[in-house]
Parts: structure tokens; C-alpha cells; sequence
């Protein structure tokens, strides 16, 4: 898998950052002319580098591109503007509420798994339940920062107990697949290949469980464990609207039970935490 065009350098000139995202987007220049409400001539002399723009252009045009935080930063100093937005730790002071919101969200989810990743999937936090599921998997897949699709598809990671492991990897690849073409990031890439290249592992359990009705709306997540396959669903929480580059890229998975084994099993394993 390749992006559409090489991503610009942080010595290249605003116009080459402006094209490359234009061009990932699949818009000609008239189309974001008119998305922008600037002139097709003006926005033309702006990617040739003849006419320079102005700081209320740039982020008007990052914004009609959805162009991700990081990259706006990007754009601003290409155009020879200070960045915009932060980029902090999650454990910076000035990020102490988004961080407690993150616990309890994941602590609340308890007696089910939770975990929270940063924009390339490397593990950042998570509540008691999930190293209870990754148990097993290679000491090399669990050493930080532990990037939870490696382990999840790896051979040696959570790959030949994922009972639904074709429908469950082709799904994984897709919402990556998915990823980069929001983001342009070369990294993700590189990470969808890697993990398209993994050989499918011969698994010793037994078939998948039935998901019923369910397998029409969502695809489940089904883990063999020594309490029997269980099976999850999964959702996503953001940030809305935010300005920092951390929180943007940051993202809750809460898993759910998708029948009443699951729960009920998942309880057991609580209770002996």
C-alpha cells in the first residue's frame, strides 16, 4: 500500500505542503478555489509560490482540506508562521482534565476491556481487564510502547487466538486503510504493510462463535481464552473539537460484550484481579 504522492519535507515551500494535500484529497484547484472562497488565479499563484499567504489563508485552507492538527503546524511554519497548536504530554499539567477524563472513561468501563492509543496505535493507557486478554502473547510484542494492531495480528501476539481472525484481521486493515487516506501519515502506512504481510497462523481452538443478528450491523472481536471464546463489540470515543495535537490523536476503544457468556465470564475474571 502507497500514499498517492511522497509527503512534503519540513524544508519545502508552503505551495509543495499545499499541492500534496490538494492532491490527497482528489480536488482540483478549482474545486478548493471554490471551497475556500478564493479565486482559482490566487490559489494557483499560492501553490507556484508567486503569491505568499496570508496566516488566516492558511489555516482557512487546512481547514477546507481537514487537514489533521499536526499537519496544520506543518503548513503554518512552511508559510513562515509560528505553529498553532500544542503538542503535549498526556501527563502535562495543562492536560490534567482531558487525562482524568480518560480514566474514567476506562475505569468506569470495568468489569470490560479499555485501552487508549495514540494516532499510530501505540497503547498510552488502559484499565485492569486488558492485560488480562494479552496475556501470552510474546514478551518482545509486550515490551512498551505496545502497539495494539502488531499485537493483535501479530503470529506470536493475539493472532492464533482470535477466533474470527480472517473477518476480524480484514476488518482492522480496512479502518487503517482508512487512517491514512485521512491522514497522509507515511508511518501508518509502513504499519499496514507490515501487518498485511503477516502470515495467517494455524489456530488450535474451536470455530467462532455464532454472532447472529449481530454479524449484520457490527463485526465482533472474538478471543479465545481459557473461559471459552469471547466475543466483543467495539466503539471508538474522541475528543470533540480539540486544539491540542495529543488529545486530536488520541482514541478510547471500549469494549463491550456481544452476548451473556461473554459478560458473565468477563465478570469472573474481574473478581479475580
Amino acid at each position: 500500500m502507497t500514499l498517492r504522492s511522497t509527503p512534503p519535507t519540513a524544508a519545502d515551500p508552503f505551495g509543495i505542503h499545499l499541492r500534496h494535500w490538494r492532491q490527497h484529497r482528489r480536488l482540483s484547484q478549482l474545486d478548493l478555489a471554490n471551497e475556500a472562497q478564493v479565486s482559482t488565479r490566487h490559489l494557483s499563484y499560492v501553490e507556484t509560490g508567486r503569491a505568499e499567504p496570508s496566516r488566516e489563508m492558511v489555516l482557512r485552507l487546512a481547514e477546507r482540506l481537514e487537514v489533521p492538527l499536526r499537519e496544520r503546524n506543518a503548513l503554518l511554519v512552511a508559510a513562515g508562521y509560528a505553529p498553532m497548536y500544542r503538542q503535549r504530554s498526556l501527563d502535562d499539567p495543562a492536560l490534567a482534565s482531558a487525562r482524568r477524563a480518560v480514566d474514567l472513561v476506562l475505569k468506569g468501563h470495568e468489569p470490560f476491556p479499555a485501552l487508549a492509543v495514540d494516532r499510530h496505535w501505540n497503547l498510552v493507557a488502559h484499565n485492569a481487564l486488558v492485560p488480562l486478554l494479552m496475556a501470552g502473547a510474546a514478551p518482545e510484542l509486550l515490551k512498551p510502547p505496545i502497539n495494539v494492531l502488531r499485537l493483535s495480528l501479530h503470529p506470536e501476539g493475539l493472532a492464533p487466538r482470535i477466533a474470527n481472525l480472517q473477518q476480524w484481521r480484514a476488518h482492522l486493515l480496512e479502518r487503517l486503510q482508512q487512517q491514512v487516506a485521512a491522514t497522509g501519515d507515511v508511518a501508518l502506512s509502513a504499519l499496514h504493510d507490515e501487518l498485511a504481510s503477516y502470515p495467517l497462523p494455524n489456530v488450535g481452538h474451536d470455530a467462532p462463535r455464532a454472532a447472529g443478528e449481530l454479524a449484520n450491523v457490527v463485526v465482533p472481536f472474538q478471543l479465545a481464552t481459557p473461559n471459552g471464546i469471547l466475543s466483543f463489540i467495539s466503539t471508538t470515543t474522541i475528543f470533540g473539537t480539540p486544539v491540542d495535537v495529543t488529545l486530536q490523536e488520541l482514541a478510547v476503544e471500549s469494549f463491550f460484550p456481544a452476548d451473556a457468556e461473554t459478560a458473565k465470564a468477563l465478570s469472573t475474571l474481574a473478581t479475580r484481579q
